[in-house]
């Protein structure tokens, strides 16, 4: 998904900037990169993070690089920030989205006979080249981030930081979140509130869907007014963001504290104790166990210290060793119990399988699940969740298939929880991953857990509804 984070200050931002950056780590996979603005030119650095944290990348860069602007971001694909010089000026640019219609704006940049673009990974251009490239294309910063909303299809929120000041823009429907954030002597923008109280910045909005605003010394100015129609993920909650942040308001956990507690009230199944799938899967379980009153244990525990998170890799050979060996299980809290686990969701179900079973050969009696969301029926459209996966990889979708065979299938009838085919995919699923039972969230209790109107949250994974604004 990446995230990002920008500082304007009467004062040397590099600092700021590198511990804002850092709070986003959770949310990507490969490359995290910085650009400071020193009052004359840009430094910038871009590193490779697959296998190592973002500070240990950058300590060496931090002497080299003072000044009171910059930009820092996270990115789960892409190099960035990159340095673009137009006739706009010189700058520097990062996103976070995707852009599933990329052929057709590079194809339709070449038609012009004036653009190239430098930056590539294996054969594909690197989405935020070509973002600035649409972005160049007009007269105005302002014109060409509205231009970048009206021709992406997905999602791109960014941050264009200039010699004067920084541009921050929200994607036009709003999926990602941009976050205005202030303290006595800097302005700041961030995907993450997370990255605010210990830098002593204080809340002050969040961006409205397709909001402009410019950011210098002198304050914040709307550029381009927000759009009246938002679709925010919902998975925001349930699973990427982190415990700490807010998003529209809503704090992650407390709101996985409510999805649990809606898991709880329509359960009865008998149960030694609860646990969650760390991390996300955590605050889910608190809530489940707060709910029916119900003891909570951790009977397998996470090794963090050189473990990532098991989605990072793109490779899903290594995402399932990770997965396996950054959870401990413990014999002496599993042996002849039966044990309810809160996981934030079932993507492929690869990873919990085996989870299941190591837990099943440690000596559990009964193992139920309580995944937080409804089944994944949807690849994501509008983030880099599903870059290289295909729907029919998601456990919802190889049981309908184990169902329907190779036909195109009406899958709303399979996103209804109370139809017969719903039960019957899920039993699928249960089956195959070996549980005692499972049972998932309804779409309605999570959406009231995250506590805003349907209209506003993206729920196209679930349900297939799909807005463009």
């Amino acid at each position: 998904m990446g995230g990002f984070f920008g500082v304007v200050s009467r004062k040397d931002c590099v600092s700021d900037v590198f511990y804002g950056t850092d709070y986003h780590c959770h949310l990507g996979t490969r490359r995290g990169g910085m650009a400071i603005h020193d009052g004359t030119e840009f430094v910038r650095y871009i590193h490779d993070i697959t296998n190592a944290q973002f500070r240990s990348k950058f300590d060496a860069n931090l002497s080299t690089m003072s000044g009171n602007m910059g930009i820092g971001v996270i990115s789960d694909y892409e190099d960035q920030p990159l340095l673009i010089r137009s006739h706009l000026g010189a700058y520097a640019i990062a996103t976070v989205g995707v852009v599933r219609n990329a052929e057709d704006l590079v194809q339709s940049a070449f038609g012009r006979k004036s653009a190239h673009f430098s930056e590539m990974i294996g054969n594909e251009i690197n989405a935020t080249e070509l973002i600035a490239t649409i972005l160049n294309s007009e007269e105005s910063f302002e014109a060409g981030i509205m231009k970048v909303h009206d021709s992406v299809d997905g999602s791109c929120s960014m941050v264009a930081l200039t010699g004067n000041g920084l541009y921050a823009a929200r994607d036009k429907l709003g999926r990602t979140p941009v976050i205005l954030g202030r303290s006595n002597d800097s302005w700041a923008v961030t995907s993450e509130t997370c990255a605010f109280p210990n830098l002593g910045y204080e809340h002050v909005r969040d961006l409205g869907p397709g909001e402009v605003v410019f950011v210098s010394n002198d304050g914040v100015e709307v550029r381009v007014p927000p759009r009246e129609t938002m679709q925010i993920c919902s998975f925001l909650w349930i699973y990427y963001g982190y415990p700490a942040s807010s998003y529209e308001g809503i704090n992650v956990e407390a709101s996985r504290y409510r999805c649990g507690a809606a898991l709880a009230k329509r359960d009865t199944a008998e149960i030694d104790y609860v646990a969650g799938i760390p991390d996300s899967g955590t605050a889910h379980a608190l809530g489940y166990a707060a709910a029916r009153n119900i003891l909570y244990r951790r009977p397998f525990v996470k090794y963090t210290p050189t473990w990532p998170r098991s989605f990072m890799p793109q490779d899903q050979r290594v995402r399932d060793l990770v997965a396996r060996m950054k959870l401990v299980p413990i014999r002496e809290l599993t042996q002849g119990e039966r044990l309810l686990f809160c996981e934030d969701s079932i993507v492929r179900g690869t990873q919990l399988k085996d989870t299941i079973r190591r837990m099943f050969e440690y000596g559990a009696r009964e193992i139920h699940m309580r995944p937080s969301c409804p089944p994944l029926l949807y690849g994501c459209k509008y983030l880099n969740f599903s870059r290289s996966r295909s729907e029919l990889d998601l456990a919802g979708r190889w049981s309908i298939r184990e169902l329907e065979g190779d036909t195109e299938v009406d899958l709303r009838e399979y996103a209804n929880p109370d139809s017969e085919k719903y039960c019957a995919m899920i039993e699928g699923i249960r089956s195959r991953m070996g549980l005692t039972s499972l049972q998932y969230q309804r779409l309605d209790d999570m959406i009231e857990a995250i506590g805003l109107p349907k209209e506003k949250l993206c729920t196209y994974c679930w349900d297939g509804c799909d807005m463009k604004g």
